[in-house]
């Protein structure tokens, strides 16, 4: 029961986007397609969950068996680079197309807080290496769903007349944050 509370609460209740602000720079910058906002959404995905799991290990077996805890935050975005690394040369073999789509946002994920603050959330919130996966990926995919709704505003946007002054980030602000509010009615649903 406890993992369907994590999974609920990290997609809705606690959007690490809508609620928590993490991961804004790839929620802007590669919603403006339904297309591109999904493979940013699996590649996160992947590299959030491995992230979670290397970072959980090393963190318990190598960080606090040598009492080194405060080098957490280096080796933590040490681990996320290669990974992010390796996806990448990944979809440059398996998805040319996707790869030049995320273009430049897919060597951002490098730096996505949003994998950092969910490596360092499972530590901080004394979660077990399964209930940590577990809040990984359910947070993983609250990122997916926010930047794929956000998506297709954008793409219904772009269809419609927005006055001149409102075009391109001050709409995309304005309905990231009507969006933000949206989610907040799911707030009462889960306590955790």
């Amino acid at each position: 029961m406890d993992y369907i509370l994590i999974f609920i609460s990290a997609i809705f209740v606690n959007n690490i986007v809508l609620s928590q602000f993490l991961g804004i720079c790839p929620f802007l910058g590669v919603s403006k397609k339904v297309e591109t906002a999904l493979g940013m959404s699996a590649a996160v995905a992947f590299v959030l969950t491995i992230a979670t799991i290397v970072t959980f290990l090393i963190q318990k077996f190598v960080l606090d068996a040598f009492d080194l805890g405060y080098l957490q935050t280096i080796t933590f975005i040490l681990v996320i680079a290669a990974l992010v690394q390796m996806v990448e040369i990944i979809l440059k073999k398996v998805s040319p197309s996707l790869y030049q789509a995320l273009g430049v946002f897919l060597p951002l994920i490098t730096t996505n807080c949003c994998i950092l603050g969910v490596a360092i959330l499972v530590i901080q919130k004394d979660y077990d290496l399964l209930t940590g996966v577990v809040y990984a990926f359910s947070t993983a995919l609250g990122f997916g769903l926010a930047l794929t709704i956000f998506a297709g505003l954008r793409e219904q946007m772009s269809l419609v007349n927005i006055p001149k002054g409102m075009k391109g980030t001050p709409i995309a602000l304005i309905t990231a944050g009507l969006l933000a509010m949206a989610f907040m009615g799911f707030s009462g649903v889960v306590k955790i």
